[in-house]
């Protein structure tokens, strides 16, 4: 009897921990869960002063980190959440949107120019290849055709009112500071062209069970911002969030005193710590 063939690992893989597709669902969440959970310890650690208890508490939270996998087992297991038998990923969303706005029209010499941060596959947008000028990035690239690129550290005068679309799809909610999520939204305002639009996909617990947190003052402060909303998606109950934004003219003397603090929007022990922060202007 023939031996069994050996499955290949991809050659985009690091060999770690490869994860099936047919992955419980609950594992899955579970895991992210958990690394959501340690990066935000380790960003408020790596932000307070050092101390012995820090030193040893940081420590603690990269050796779990490590041995869960890192970053890359994160995002094989994000990938997985993305696949057709899970829902498929957020960028149908848009793609629909777009349709309906007549972006698909478009010919090959004035495609859209779209930024995907945080892209997971690399060919997210390939059915729309004739109109969307896709460049996806993402910190650890997990395929060469993705960019291994931190999208804070871009760099503003390259970038600056570049894009026609940009893409912050559960990107936001896994950076470990407040104010780097606000930051990076004022960066997406920099970034796209006049008009522009800016496609934010949330979990949504993170606005509509947070304590700091709610659609209003989402919707405020994405407004103090420069953005005027143009589409949502969600569901009572639902897990996601979807909006669709469109780039105005920033008011200069826009007041983002409301949003440079937390500030509580609902009791309840039941709540998570969820917020988005600005910074002066």
């Amino acid at each position: 009897m023939p031996k069994a063939r050996k499955k290949k690992v991809p050659v985009t893989s690091d060999g770690r921990d490869i994860v099936s597709p047919s992955s419980n669902p609950q594992t899955t969440r579970a895991v992210i869960r958990r690394f959501h959970v340690l990066l935000k310890k380790q960003g408020q650690l790596e932000h307070n002063p050092a101390t012995t208890s820090n030193e040893a508490e940081l420590k603690k939270i990269n050796e779990e980190l490590a041995s869960m996998g890192g970053l890359a087992v994160y995002q094989r297991m994000s990938s997985i959440g993305q696949g057709s038998d899970r829902g498929g990923g957020s960028e149908s969303v848009l793609i629909k949107w777009l349709v309906n706005m007549g972006f698909s029209k478009r010919d090959s010499m004035s495609k859209l120019r779209l930024l995907e941060v945080g892209a997971l596959k690399p060919d997210n947008y390939a059915s729309c290849s004739s109109w969307i000028d896709a460049t996806p990035i993402d910190l650890r690239s997990r395929h060469p055709a993705i960019r291994e690129q931190n999208f804070l550290m871009m760099e503003a005068s390259e970038n600056w009112e570049k894009w026609d679309v940009l893409s912050l799809s559960l990107v936001v909610n896994f950076v470990p500071e407040p104010r780097d999520r606000g930051r990076m939204l004022c960066v997406a305002h920099n970034f796209l062209r006049e008009s522009g639009l800016l496609f934010l996909v949330l979990p949504l617990p993170c606005v509509e069970n947070s304590r700091y947190l709610t659609l209003e003052h989402l919707g405020s402060l994405m407004t103090a911002i420069g953005f005027r909303e143009v589409e949502k998606k969600w569901k009572q109950g639902g897990k996601m969030a979807y909006w669709l934004y469109r780039k105005v003219e920033r008011d200069l003397h826009s007041d983002f005193s409301p949003f440079r603090k937390r500030c509580i929007c609902r009791q309840g022990s039941s709540r998570n710590n969820f917020v988005i922060l600005l910074q002066d202007q």
